[in-house]
Order: C-alpha cells, then sequence, then structure tokens
C-alpha cells in the first residue's frame, strides 16, 4: 500500500479510504490511486491473509459462471464444488450475468480474497487483464467459453458440432425453413452454435438467404415473442433451433399459447429440467455440465498441484436426445 501512496502521490489512509471505497474522495484521486493499484499490480488482503496456511494457500477458489440460477450453471457449480470438497476447498461463487464490468468486479474480488485459483466463465472481449496474474503463479481455467488475448486452460462443450447435429436432425426429417433462436451475438457460445446451424445448412444446399434468424435473445420472455413473431409473419418456419435453454423454454411457451406445439418441429440446445414430461417430449442436444465441471476443477487442482504441463482445450462432447419435438415433418403443419 506504501508503493501505491507513493506513486499516487497521495497518503497512505487515501489509499485506504480509495480500497475500502470510503465516501468523500474525489473522483480524480480515485482514478491516481486505482491505476497506481493496476501498475503496480497491487491486490488488497481483506484480512483473507489471517486464513493463509503454512503453505500459503487459504484453501478456497473463486468460481465465476453465467447465473447461479441458470441450470447449466448450477450442475457445473455442483460438480466442482463435490471435487473441491473432497480436497478441503472452499468455493466461493458468483454470476457473471454476461456484464463485461461485472466480471473484472468478480474476479478482483476473488483476487482481494486470495483464492488459490480461479475458474472462470468470461463476456469480456479481452481477458488479457488476467496475464499478470497467471504470471504470479494463479491458476486459471477457463470454462464454458474460450478466452481472448490470453492462453490458458479451457473446458468447453462442442458447441458447433451440436448445433450441426440438432440442425441435421431437423433437415433429416424434411425440414427446409428452419428458424434460429439465439442468445447474444457477442458470447461465445452463441457464435459458435450460429456457426454450426449455418454450416449444417450449407452443407445441405439450402438457401440461407430467407432463413429467419433472431438473435441477441437472453432470457424466457424475449424468446417467446421472437417465437410469436414467426408463427404471425407471412412465411412461419416449419421447424425452430433453439440455442440455449432459457430460449427454448420460452419459444416452447409460444408454440403452445399458439397450439403450434404439435406442428412446429423444435430442437434446443442445453437440456432441462421436465423436458421430458411435456407432451411432445422435447428433443435437445445436451452438453455436460457435469463433466465440464469435473474436468475443469480436475485440471485447477492438477496446476495447484505443481503440473507445468502447457496450456491445453478440453472439448466435451454433447448427444443428440430423441423425445418428440424435434420429429415433428412439415406435412403436420
Amino acid at each position: 500500500m506504501r508503493h501505491v501512496a507513493a506513486l499516487a502521490g497521495v497518503g497512505i489512509k487515501t489509499v485506504s479510504r480509495v480500497i475500502n471505497e470510503e465516501p468523500n474522495v474525489s473522483a480524480a484521486t480515485i482514478a491516481k490511486v486505482m491505476d497506481a493499484a493496476r501498475s503496480l499490480d497491487y491486490h488488497p488482503d481483506e484480512q483473507a491473509g489471517n486464513l493463509r496456511r503454512a503453505d500459503g494457500r487459504t484453501r478456497t477458489l473463486g468460481l465465476l459462471v453465467s447465473s447461479v440460477d441458470n441450470p447449466f450453471a448450477g450442475a457445473m457449480h455442483r460438480a466442482i464444488e463435490d471435487l473441491a470438497l473432497e480436497r478441503g476447498i472452499a468455493v466461493f461463487a458468483s454470476s457473471l450475468d454476461d456484464d463485461p464490468e461485472r466480471e473484472q468486479a468478480s474476479v478482483a474480488a476473488f483476487l482481494r480474497r486470495r483464492v488459490d485459483g480461479l475458474i472462470l466463465t468470461t463476456i469480456s472481449r479481452d481477458q488479457s487483464y488476467l496475464a499478470s496474474e497467471m504470471r504470479h503463479g494463479t491458476p486459471i481455467v477457463f470454462v464454458d467459453r474460450e478466452p481472448a488475448g490470453i492462453t490458458g486452460d479451457c473446458v468447453v462443450s462442442d458447441n458447433r458440432e451440436g448445433a450441426m447435429t440438432a440442425t441435421n436432425h431437423l433437415l433429416d426429417h424434411g425440414h427446409r425453413r428452419i428458424a434460429y433462436l439465439g442468445d447474444r451475438s457477442d458470447i461465445y457460445t452463441a457464435a459458435q452454435r450460429r456457426s454450426g446451424f449455418f454450416d449444417a445448412l450449407g452443407r445441405a444446399g439450402v438457401p440461407t438467404g430467407d432463413i429467419p434468424v433472431i438473435e441477441n435473445l437472453h432470457d424466457e420472455h424475449s424468446a417467446a415473442q421472437a417465437m410469436l413473431a414467426l408463427l404471425d409473419s407471412p412465411t412461419p418456419p416449419t421447424a425452430v433451433f433453439s440455442s440455449q435453454n432459457l430460449v427454448t423454454i420460452g419459444a416452447i411457451r409460444a408454440l403452445r399459447s399458439r397450439q403450434a406445439h404439435r406442428s412446429t418441429a423444435l430442437v434446443g440446445f442445453d437440456d432441462f429440467q421436465l423436458s421430458d414430461l411435456l407432451d411432445p417430449g422435447v428433443t435437445v442436444v445436451a452438453q455436460n455440465p457435469e463433466d465440464i465441471g469435473r474436468t475443469a476443477a480436475q485440471r485447477l487442482i492438477g496446476r495447484l498441484d505443481g503440473e507445468v504441463a502447457p496450456p491445453r482445450t478440453c472439448i466435451i462432447p454433447t448427444t443428440l436426445i430423441v423425445r418428440g419435438s424435434g420429429e415433428i415433418s412439415p406435412a403436420q403443419r
């Protein structure tokens, strides 16, 4: 803290007030102190020093997921936590909410608590802000989305191949006017799934110019509204590929509200609870969040144990689960 104060040209007490977010500090002073802290790679301890063992470890790790209320993230979180607890490691978890500022704020909060390692789902366009932390020996494993601007261990689903599988399934059942309902276009997984969707159409010789595409859907409500708009269009699709579980749920609500759930085929990316109990059951390309979580935790613990192999990306396969909604033919419209 003394070095930060010297570089910023302020007193140690002023640095403490800024770090602890106390009131009555000017914006200019806050900026000077934060700039100095960043340039010196300074992270306040927030009493975590009292938790450190003789080996310098806190027996904690930081986990950043898309949202703790998303079933995919919840299953991944549980798998990580189960493996971590076997090693006596506690897991601090936070939601990303696909907000770049929240990503960096959550990572900073983890580091202030001196976690031993990080497992991160990211949304920022560039994760190079983590480079100094990695150089200082903090192991980081990225999950669900590959990092940009930095190289590190990564565990992801085979998003592109899974989307191709879903689209080919609809094509095999005779569909040619297939709508795409997508998540935010700036999210890595959404971009991969969109790519797989169009690759499958292109390989099948289906013209893509008139294919309905609605993106930047991020919750059930927006997806339901998009699906209703498609159903009300002059040439509604005979089938839909929905590229995320919450988007799929919204699409189902819209289809059922118009009694179109037996005449419009649907394949979703990501499984969700009770999808097999609907009528028809929902055909999905299922990820394996438990396997993603276990693999990420194993990789991080391996790094903590001293593994020095080059960073690698582990791609976890997806599985097509046939239940009925994806097997509706165009003739049933």
